[in-house]
């Protein structure tokens, strides 16, 4: 989930108002009566509700107040206007058809992360990343080595889990070899947002927007694999430029080893087979993703309910350490506590930018950028400003006004902007989730001008992945 201000759409959004029709022309459609109301009052005034709430997201960090709350009220607000226009002009039922088709996309999107985030609170609970984290501290590997080994291991474990979990593993691993040598927890975690927001670009499960696209119909899941090298090239481009500012010396391990409990492998084999379930019944079935993913669910209920059962407490009581290793934790298993950990701030605020978007784009302003963009500018030009603009504006809202637009292009186009929105955000610190989330983690060592400082060899790698993307998918062009 990226995180990032919507001033630059919002104003993208102004200016496209000079090529509006008049306010309230209403057009008849086969089913139900619209009206344009990009130059009414209720227009201007919902867009600057949802500038106001965007910036207050972007804010999250100063005020520390939560980003769902002002989206959420935005969402109430555009569309309260939007029901208020359509009840005093004798439209019945036209805005509440359109808000349906809203939520049922929220819908599908939030049952489906709220599984995968599931899944991925019970490997952390089983201590399946602590684990992974230690082996590599206590590896023995050079400064250099480990920079390589952990933007690997980002590039390919965001694909599965998604980029803010991979950023947050990956720099638990370097703040424990770096301890204080900033540079060298500069540098990584630089190279860790890199790769983790390039390995989830070539994936549906690997960021919002790709299965944002994915959900929709228009890219297959096997057709993301077609990104794949230029994903690499956007990672490894950058990270071979800094790679030389490393240095070959040789961290201290020390770090006592860690043992995964009980049921570790059994819950990564389940998550394994529920993605490859959400697949198949898309693919195979015509069924949206989530079904399979509730359906994965059930498993890990089940076997949660087995850990819980097969739980010993007598042996926790007598001895907590034996109990650790045999039996898996002191409390029993509960799959409703990783259920309840997952990220409701995200998915509340999920619903917030699609409800906004999706009432913006009721209105009619989604057709004007859609005609500012993809007819005057062009579908190639269009799909690489979104990209840029997702390192300053929120991926999420930018995504679904595309897809919402629904702009006549190429199979190649689909795919170079759903892979320039999942890599754009690279370029600066605040560009994505997993950026602003090492900056915390990371204080002091990581920051914004340490990161901007390496912008350029991000951009060089922006600019090149796209280059192979044309090079190599060029039959999806025509």
């Amino acid at each position: 989930m990226r995180k990032r201000s919507f001033f630059c759409l919002a104003a993208t959004l102004l200016a496209a108002i000079g090529f509006g029709g008049t306010a309230l022309a209403a057009s008849g459609g086969a089913t139900h009566e619209t009206l344009n109301l990009t130059s009414h009052w209720v227009g201007y005034f919902s867009l600057a509700v949802f500038v106001i709430a965007y910036a207050l997201v972007m804010l999250e960090e100063v005020t520390h107040m939560r980003k769902s709350k002002p989206v959420l009220l935005a969402a109430g607000i555009i569309w309260g206007l939007i029901g208020l226009v359509y009840s005093t002009h004798g439209i019945d039922h036209t805005a509440e058809v359109a808000i349906r088709h809203n939520i049922l996309e929220y819908a599908e999107l939030f049952l489906f992360l709220l599984v995968a985030m599931t899944y991925i609170n019970a490997l952390d609970e089983r201590l399946v990343f602590e684990a992974l984290r230690v082996k590599l501290v206590n590896a023995g590997f050079s400064y250099r080595k480990l920079f390589w080994i952990t933007g690997l291991l980002a590039f390919f474990i965001s694909p599965v889990a998604d980029n803010l979990t991979t950023a947050l593993l990956m720099c638990a691993v370097v703040m424990a070899i770096g301890k204080d040598d900033t540079k060298f927890i500069s540098l990584s975690c630089i190279n860790i947002v890199v790769g983790a927001n390039a390995g989830g670009a070539f994936s549906p499960f690997g960021d919002i927007t790709t299965l944002m696209v994915w959900q929709k119909g228009i890219v297959q899941f096997t057709e993301f694999f077609a990104l794949f090298i230029p994903s690499v090239i956007n990672w490894v481009v950058p990270a071979f430029i800094m790679s030389f500012a490393i240095p070959n010396a040789q961290p201290q391990a020390g770090i006592a080893d860690l043992k995964m409990k009980r049921g570790a492998f059994v819950i990564m084999g389940l998550f394994l087979w529920t993605i490859a379930t959400a697949v198949s019944f898309h693919n195979f079935l015509q069924l949206p993703p989530m079904v399979g993913m509730m359906a994965g669910l059930s498993l890990l209920k089940f076997y949660g309910f087995y850990l819980k059962k097969t739980h010993d407490s007598k042996k926790s009581a007598y001895d907590p350490r034996k109990a650790q290793e045999e039996i898996g934790q002191i409390q029993p298993f509960d799959i409703f506590a990783k259920v309840a950990r997952a990220e409701w701030d995200t998915l509340l605020f999920f619903y917030g930018i699609i409800l906004c978007v999706g009432g913006l784009g009721f209105m009619g302003y989604l057709a004007m950028v859609s005609k500012v963009m993809y007819l005057d500018w062009g579908p190639t030009a269009a799909n690489v400003m979104v990209g840029i603009l997702s390192a300053i504006v929120d991926n999420i809202p930018v995504m679904f006004a595309v897809l919402t637009m629904n702009p006549d292009m190429s199979h190649g186009q689909w795919l170079l902007v759903t892979l320039t929105a999942g890599v754009g955000g690279s370029m600066l610190s605040i560009g994505s989730a997993a950026g602003v989330a090492l900056m915390g983690q990371a204080r002091g060592k990581y920051t914004f001008f340490g990161h901007l400082k390496w912008s350029w060899a991000i951009a060089l790698g922006y600019v090149a992945s796209i280059y192979v993307h044309f090079l190599i998918n060029s039959s999806m062009f025509h």
